[in-house]
């Protein structure tokens, strides 16, 4: 590893636009080093980022790029050895890292890194956990992987001791294929959910949980730790680590060691008590459904084992609206219209109960886009489309580049639509895009719900819905 000698650094990240790389500019920005970065191309939010930073961003991935050479280069994890910036670094023997590293090396020493880990749930928990520590005036840093809607960003060094990272299964680099969260060295963790996902990566489930032991393998003996009760293999992986952990469930007949008590979901928001050792605090939150409770759980348990005063966890609770893209209102008036990040079958059953507690009277629409690496495969073929139908309505779109997985082994929307009208509900499988946003717009009625079910951009629709007069 470079060692920067007190100087400033000339940076150079490849594949800059992704928003863990946009935020890890801002971190490199805010330690003092000089950065620049290159990619295909850089949309909304993250060229106004990059730009309000100051940095400066090539389009492509050429040898050039690395002239003047820089001090390092780091490598988003989209990036192939073949790959022009990744040939000539090599070539030319400039220190490559992954971003993981990165936070590892220049953002981690001297800090008490607290790492939220689980297929569902950790982005809204690290968020949570971030504004907690800030309301609670610890000035903690914290790294996001989304875009938290109560602080400046999703990235900051902060001053305290406390870091909360979004601990991300994902592998780090073309050189290093483990997962990032091995990278971040935890001192104490939240463990909100284990289950298979990313199969472009992991083989089956029992890899899956052999990275989540590796993490519970580095953390502190007597470091704090919790586990959600609600999810079997997350606590499989903590039974079988041989260390001491504590539990959180939505469910107050679960015998955890936090629960949530007189769960209540309603137009004001939701209520319930949470119960731990010796301890209840009355929690009150805008955030939609048990899903959510869960997850400001596990922070509240976490924070309380840091010893956050209850009453800043009270009023982070209270406070706290979310992240973008995750159960996020985006329109609201005689119809509303909903942006939510859910691709695994688990959480689009989450968000649609959710979304049912809030609007238990709605017709709600469904619109899925089987973009992910998971769900535009046949893995949970059958799962998704049972999810689905929780909603009255379901739009399934095209898959997302279908030629980059083999017919066979490709997730089928007419399928799922046959599935779906199976448990009598009405459903489709749209065409393209375009035909997303029709099915909706020919039939939206006063008091629906659309919930809009995607990892990317969803072709637009989310953007063409929000000018219906209906949603305005």
């Amino acid at each position: 590893m470079i060692d920067a000698g007190g100087r400033p650094l000339d940076v150079h990240l490849t594949a800059i636009g992704g928003i863990g790389m946009v935020a890890l500019a801002g971190l490199f920005r805010e330690l003092g080093h000089r950065v620049r970065g290159s990619d295909l191309d850089v949309y909304p939010p993250a060229s106004d980022e990059l730009a309000r930073l100051g940095v400066p961003v090539a389009r492509g991935y050429r040898a050039e790029n690395l002239v003047p050479r820089p001090d390092l280069v780091v490598m988003g994890n989209a990036i192939t050895a073949v790959n022009p910036e990744a040939v000539a670094a090599r070539m030319q023997g400039i220190p490559t890292i992954s971003l993981p590293e990165a936070l590892e090396h220049f953002c981690l020493p001297g800090r008490m890194p607290l790492v939220v880990a689980g297929t569902h749930g950790k982005t809204t928990s690290t968020s949570f956990l971030a504004w907690t520590l800030r309301v609670a005036g610890r000035d903690p840093g914290y790294f996001i992987g989304g875009a938290p809607i109560d602080l400046p960003r999703g990235y900051a060094l902060g001053r305290g001791r406390e870091f909360a990272l979004e601990g991300d299964e994902y592998d780090s680099a073309y050189f290093d294929k483990g997962p990032k969260f091995l990278h971040y060295r935890p001192e104490a963790a939240i463990v909100t959910a284990v289950e298979f996902d990313h199969a472009d990566i992991y083989r089956d489930l029992a890899q899956v949980k052999e990275s989540f032991a590796k993490l519970l393998d580095i953390l502190p003996p007597a470091a704090p730790l919790l586990v959600s009760a609600d999810f079997p293999h997350a606590v499989d992986v903590a039974e079988a680590s041989g260390r001491g952990y504590a539990t959180f469930s939505d469910r107050s007949d679960a015998g955890a060691t936090w629960a949530a008590v007189e769960l209540a979901d309603g137009p004001g928001g939701l209520r319930f008590a949470a119960v731990g050792p010796a301890e209840t605090l009355a929690i009150e939150s805008p955030l939609l459904g048990a899903m959510n409770a869960r997850n400001l759980l596990g922070v509240i348990a976490l924070a309380r084992a840091l010893d956050v005063p209850r009453e800043a966890i009270c009023e982070a609770a209270a406070t706290f609206r979310g992240v973008k893209r995750r159960q996020e209102i985006v329109r609201q008036g005689a119809a509303v219209l909903i942006d939510d990040f859910a691709h695994h079958p688990t959480a689009i059953a989450a968000t649609l109960a959710a979304v049912r507690s809030r609007f238990p009277v709605a017709r709600v629409w469904a619109l899925f886009d089987p973009r992910s690496n998971t769900s535009r495969r046949r893995i949970f073929q059958d799962d998704i489309a049972r999810s689905l139908a929780a909603a009255d309505r379901v739009v399934i779109g095209p898959v997302h580049d279908p030629e980059k997985v083999p017919a066979v082994e490709r997730f089928s929307p007419d399928e799922a639509v046959r599935v779906v009208r199976e448990r009598g509900r009405w459903a489709l499988a749209a065409p393209d895009h375009a035909a997303v946003s029709a099915a909706v717009e020919e039939d939206l009625r006063e008091g629906d719900v659309v919930v809009a079910l995607t990892n990317g951009a969803f072709g637009g629709v989310v953007r063409r819905l929000a000018d219906h007069p209906r949603f305005a």
